[in-house]
């Protein structure tokens, strides 16, 4: 420390400013993570150095990038998952800033009254990253292609998802608002048609079976005019195991989609293959049958899961 007052003040040299952070925050408006496809090299601000008279520099400034809700975040060499987004307004400092360096004032001892060195910031982090978004839906559409999930989604909300007569229409998760009773709602996603073989990759596998995990409740559709309706549950269940164990604690409910081509004779033939202890509606999407009584059951396991 020099001035006109002071000729030999002793060491006076100011902390250094730590590196601004990278930090993800959830935002309940946001669907898909378009909005980063063009935002591929982030860094934020170096920390300012500290200077004279004790004076500490200033901190970088952070970066904060606005993530929907049910984004993981992923280190791209190890694969390990570090940051998990799941409520609005919810931030976590995904790359902390270097910390900043102490000034020489922190070094001063009886015997080194006016040390000439100070401590140097640390670097800050650097690496390749991943964002994953697993849609967040309190109900998951579980089917083989052409099951009519897309129908039925488009028939109990204002989405509308691509539908065509052949398999794989739908290629990424929908979502939409079912509108319930005294302006109560929930989402439901209609995922993309399971395979058997789905587990291991084949079809869409992976890129389907990850949105599952996130669905408090899955709603099974087979349509009416399948070959055999107690095997083709069994398939999508076993691929759900496959993938992963823990996704057989959910609650389950089994729609028979097309209804309308059956008639209380085949109604009960088909009833007598599904499994009791899950519940089970007949609906139609083309003719409105059993849309109701879809969404009371939904409504009531959904509540029965969050308990209210």
């Amino acid at each position: 420390m020099r001035n006109k007052f002071t000729a030999l003040g002793g060491p006076d040299g100011g902390d250094g400013g730590r590196g601004g952070h990278i930090i993800l925050k959830g935002n309940s408006n946001l669907w898909t993570l378009l909005h980063l496809r063009y935002y591929k090299n982030v860094l934020a601000e170096d920390g300012e150095g500290g200077s004279g008279n004790n004076k500490t520099g200033r901190f970088g400034k952070d970066i904060i990038i606005d993530v929907p809700l049910g984004t993981i975040a992923r280190d791209e060499e190890t694969g390990k998952e570090e940051v998990e987004i799941l409520e609005d307004g919810q931030e976590i400092i995904w790359m902390p800033g270097g910390k900043g360096g102490l000034g020489n004032s922190h070094f001063a001892t009886p015997t080194n009254q006016a040390p000439e060195y100070s401590q140097p910031g640390l670097p800050g982090e650097e690496g390749w990253k991943i964002l994953e978004l697993k849609v967040l839906a309190d109900v998951g559409l579980v089917g083989f292609p052409n099951a009519g999930k897309s129908t039925l989604l488009s028939v109990i909300t204002a989405a509308k998802p691509k539908i065509a007569d052949y398999a794989f229409t739908t290629i990424t998760p929908n979502l939409g608002m079912v509108e319930y009773r005294d302006g109560k709602s929930f989402c439901i996603a209609d995922l993309p048609g399971i395979i058997e073989g789905a587990a291991e990759g084949k079809g869409l596998g992976h890129r389907f079976l990850r949105h599952i995990e996130r669905n408090s409740v899955l709603l099974f559709l087979i349509p009416a005019d399948s070959p055999d309706h107690k095997k083709e549950f069994e398939i999508l269940i076993n691929e759900l195991e496959q993938y992963n164990p823990e996704l057989l604690h959910k609650q389950f409910i089994i729609a028979i989609s097309k209804s309308d081509l059956l008639d209380e004779e085949l109604m009960k033939a088909i009833e007598k293959e599904l499994p009791e202890n899950i519940p089970h509606v007949f609906i139609s999407s083309a003719t409105q049958k059993g849309i109701v009584q879809l969404k009371d059951l939904l409504w009531k396991i959904l509540n029965e899961e969050t308990g209210k």
